[in-house]
C-alpha cells in the first residue's frame, strides 16, 4: 500500500471535503453544514450513471471492471486476466508528450514544490500596487483606498492575454473569490468587525487586470506596475446587468429603480476566456454575504435567516435582505469583462442564468455561435449549457467589440439530464459494475428559456414559470424539468482537440446518506469524498447539440483504493489524486486538474493527465501548494505553468498572530494569496 503523509493542521472529520472550519467560514458560508438548498425528487447522477448506451471493446470492458471495483469504499475485488495484462503491457514506454517530468510526491511541506528540473517565481502577491499612486503594501495600516489600488485577495481563475505591440509582455487578469479577515487583519473580532476592516475587504474581492513581463531566458514572470491596462474591479464598482432579466421587478432596489445596474462582484470563482477577447468569471458562493432572508428562493440558493459571517450588512443595507429583499437577485451571474479598455463597464448577463456559477467556459458552433458551459458548485445540483443565437464577428473595430459583447445575451439555457439503461437496483454505492460492463449513458439538455434581442420576447420553457423567473430563479426551473443531481459541479472545459467535455465533480460526503439521494451510474460512490471527472460527447461532436453520450474519465482518491479508476491505464503508474476542482488543457492535449480539499494526507495541488492515445489516463502530479492552500487558476502554457495558490495558511485556529503558514515571504511576514510560475530551468518546453 502507497503510504501517505500526514496532513499538517489536520481539518476535523466534521468538516466535508477535507477543508477547515476557516474556509468553511469565509469561502462558501458553512454550505456543508446548512440543509442541502436542493430537496426537489430529481434523479441523482449517481443513479444514472447504471445507464449504458454504448460498449466498448472488450479491452476496454476489462479495464472498466478494474475501475468499477474501485467505484465504492467497499469496492469489489478487480479481475485480473489476460486482457488486463495486455492493457498494461501497452503502457510501457515513454510518458504522454507534455507528461515527461518526474512526478512531485504528495507532501505537506509550506512551499510551492515543483519537478526536478523546474524553477519558480511568485508572479504577484496581495497587496502589490497595480494602478498608479497605489501605496506599498502595509498589513498594519491597510486602508480601502490603498487596497483599491492594489492586487486582491484570493486569487482564483487566471487568464493570459497578448498584449499585440508589447513584446515580452502579456495581460494577466485574476479573479478575487473571497477574504479571510482573520487571516488579514491583527486582532480581528469576527463579532465586531470595523467599518474598516469591511471597506478593505469590499476592495479586495473582484478582479485584478495587471500586465506582466516574461523573462525569455528563464521563464521568470513579474507584474509591471501603472500600465495603463491595469485595472481593478471591486465589491463597489459599476456593473451593467444585461440580457432578460435585466429590468425585471425582480432585481430593482431602493438604489436601482431601473433594476439595471449593480454595484460589484462576489464571489469570483472560477471563469474562462472568450474567442473576442473578454474574460468571463462566475460569481459562486454569493449567498454567504446576505442576511436575513426568509423567502422559499432564498432558501433554493442557501441564504440563511440570520446575520452574516462578515456583519456586512451593519454597514450597508443592500446586504440585508429585511431591507433590500431584491439585493441578493444582482448576484449569481456570470460577469464579462473587457481588458483591453480600462474605461469599459463590467457586465453580468442574466441569460445565462443565476447559481453558483463554477466556471464559464466558451467554444463556437460551425456557424460561429458562442456556447458556454457552467456548473453549479452545490451538492446535489446541476450543470448548465447556455448556445447562444448570434455569430461572433471578426475584426477591432468598436462596432465589431459591442456586438461580440452582446453575444450572451440572446440564446437558450439548457440544463442536463443524464440517463442510462441498468437497473437502478444494480447499483449499491460500492462501485459494483453493472450488469452490461460499463459506468457510461446518454443524456440531454433540457431547454428552460431563450433570450431574444428585447426582453418581452424571452420564452420560458418551464412550465408555470415566467422567463425572467427562469433567469432569476434558475435552479427552481431545473427542479421543474428533472435536471440530474450532481455531486458538486465544479469547472466544465471542452477540448480544443477533440470537443469532448469534461465535467468535475469534486466531491459530495452526503451521497447514500438517510434522506438524500444514492448513488448512480454517474455517481457511483455512497459518500464520495473524493470526487470523480464525466466525459461528455456530445451527437455528431456538435457544440449545439441537445444529446450527448457520457462515461466516467476518471474516479479520483488512491490508486490502491480499488474504488478508483483513471481511464483504464494501469493504477500502479499514476499519482494519487483527490477532490478536483478546475482544469484546463495544455497544447498537447492533456487535462490538468487542480485540487481542492485533498483527503489523501498531503497538501492540494496540479495534475496533468492524458485525455487519448495510448497513454490515456495517465495521471502525474506536477506541484503542491502551501499548508491551508487551495490550488486555483491553472494555466499552461507551451514554456510556462501558472498556479494561483488561495488561501494559504487558511487553517482551524490560524490568525495573523499565530499563522499556519509563512509562505510566500517567510517567518514573520504576513501569509499572502499569490499567483506562480513555473518553467524548465533549461528553457525547453513542458514535459516534453
Amino acid at each position: 500500500m502507497r503510504k501517505l503523509l500526514p496532513l499538517i493542521g489536520t481539518p476535523s472529520v466534521s468538516h466535508p471535503g477535507g477543508r477547515s472550519a476557516l474556509t468553511c467560514r469565509f469561502r462558501c458560508g458553512d454550505a456543508c453544514f446548512h440543509e442541502v438548498p436542493n430537496t426537489s425528487a430529481n434523479a441523482y447522477v449517481g443513479d444514472v450513471i447504471a445507464g449504458a448506451l454504448s460498449r466498448r471493446s472488450a479491452l476496454r470492458a476489462a479495464a472498466v471492471v478494474t475501475v468499477a471495483a474501485a467505484a465504492g469504499s467497499a469496492g469489489v475485488a478487480a479481475a485480473a486476466g489476460p486482457a488486463a495484462a495486455t492493457a498494461s503491457s501497452a503502457h510501457h514506454g515513454r510518458a504522454a508528450r507534455g507528461l515527461r517530468f518526474t512526478p512531485v510526491a504528495p507532501n505537506t511541506a509550506d512551499q510551492v514544490t515543483v519537478p526536478d528540473g523546474y524553477g519558480q517565481n511568485v508572479v504577484i502577491r496581495w497587496g502589490e500596487p497595480i494602478l498608479r499612486g497605489a501605496p506599498a503594501f502595509d498589513p498594519e495600516r491597510q486602508t480601502a483606498a490603498a487596497q483599491a489600488g492594489q492586487f486582491g485577495y484570493n486569487n482564483d481563475f487566471l487568464a493570459l492575454l497578448p498584449l499585440p505591440g508589447e513584446r515580452h509582455r502579456q495581460l494577466l487578469v485574476a479573479n478575487h473569490e473571497y477574504t479571510d479577515e482573520v487571516l488579514m487583519f491583527r486582532g480581528y473580532d469576527p463579532e465586531n468587525p470595523t467599518r474598516q476592516q469591511v471597506e478593505v475587504a469590499w476592495a479586495a474581492h473582484g478582479l485584478s487586470a495587471v500586465v506582466v513581463e516574461e523573462d525569455r531566458r528563464s521563464g521568470k514572470l513579474t507584474a509591471v506596475p501603472r500600465h495603463p491596462l491595469n485595472r481593478r474591479v471591486t465589491a463597489t464598482t459599476s456593473f451593467r446587468l444585461t440580457g432578460p432579466a435585466a429590468g425585471s421587478d425582480l432585481l430593482k432596489t431602493s438604489a436601482d429603480p431601473t433594476g439595471a445596474r449593480v454595484l460589484g462582484t462576489l464571489n469570483n470563482c472560477s471563469g474562462g476566456t472568450t474567442p473576442w477577447g473578454t474574460t468571463l468569471h462566475g460569481e459562486e458562493n454569493f449567498n454567504q454575504y446576505f442576511a436575513h432572508g426568509g423567502r422559499a428562493t432564498d432558501k433554493r440558493y442557501g441564504i440563511g435567516t440570520g446575520a452574516t459571517e462578515r456583519k456586512w450588512e451593519r454597514f450597508d443595507k443592500r446586504f440585508d435582505l429585511a431591507q433590500e429583499p431584491n439585493e441578493v437577485h444582482r448576484f449569481g451571474y456570470v460577469v464579462e469583462f473587457d481588458p483591453y479598455d480600462p474605461s469599459s463597464t463590467p457586465r453580468k448577463h442574466t441569460a445565462l442564468g443565476r447559481f453558483k456559477h463554477e466556471a464559464a467556459t466558451v467554444r463556437l458552433t460551425e456557424d460561429g455561435r458562442p456556447v458556454v458551459y457552467s456548473g453549479d458548485d452545490e451538492r446535489f445540483d446541476y450543470f448548465y449549457k447556455f448556445v447562444g443565437s448570434k455569430r461572433m464577428r471578426h475584426g477591432s473595430s468598436r462596432a465589431v467589440r459591442e456586438h461580440n459583447l452582446s453575444l450572451l445575451d440572446e440564446g437558450t439555457l439548457y440544463v442536463a439530464k443524464l440517463t442510462g439503461d441498468s437497473p437502478a437496483a444494480e447499483f449499491d454505492g460500492t462501485g459494483k459494475l453493472p450488469e452490461d460492463g460499463e459506468f457510461d449513458g446518454g443524456g440531454q439538455w433540457i431547454p428552460l428559456a431563450t433570450a431574444t434581442a428585447t426582453a418581452d420576447g424571452a420564452v420560458s420553457h418551464v412550465e408555470g414559470m415566467r422567463a425572467e423567473e427562469v433567469f432569476v430563479f434558475t435552479r427552481l426551473a431545473g427542479d421543474k424539468v428533472g435536471a440530474t443531481k450532481m455531486d458538486r459541479p465544479e469547472d466544465i472545459q471542452p477540448s480544443p482537440h477533440t470537443g469532448k467535455v469534461y465535467v468535475v465533480l469534486t466531491n459530495n460526503s452526503n451521497r447514500g446518506k438517510a434522506g438524500y439521494a444514492p448513488a448512480d451510474e454517474a455517481n457511483p460512490r455512497n459518500g464520495n469524498k473524493h470526487g470523480h471527472i464525466l466525459e461528455l460527447t456530445e451527437r455528431r461532436g456538435r457544440a449545439d447539440a441537445t444529446t450527448f453520450a457520457w462515461s466516467l474519465f476518471l474516479v479520483a482518491g488512491d490508486p490502491d483504493d480499488a474504488s478508483t479508476y483513471f481511464a483504464g491505464f494501469p493504477k500502479d503508474r499514476v499519482s494519487p489524486i483527490s477532490c478536483p476542482d478546475n482544469v484546463a488543457f495544455d497544447p498537447h492535449g492533456n487535462l490538468w486538474i487542480s485540487t481542492d480539499g485533498n483527503q489523501l494526507g498531503g497538501h492540494d495541488g496540479l495534475f496533468g493527465v492524458a485525455t487519448r492515445g495510448e497513454r490515456r489516463g495517465e495521471l502525474k502530479q506536477f506541484l503542491t501548494v502551501p499548508t491551508g492552500a487551495e490550488t486555483c487558476g491553472p494555466l499552461v502554457q507551451d514554456r510556462r505553468v501558472l498556479v494561483a495558490v488561495q488561501h494559504p495558511g487558511e487553517v482551524d485556529g490560524a490568525s495573523v498572530e499565530q499563522p499556519a503558514s509563512t509562505w510566500p515571504d517567510g517567518p514573520g511576514k504576513i501569509v499572502r494569496p499569490a499567483v506562480v510560475a513555473v518553467w524548465r530551468a533549461d528553457g525547453e518546453d513542458i514535459g516534453v
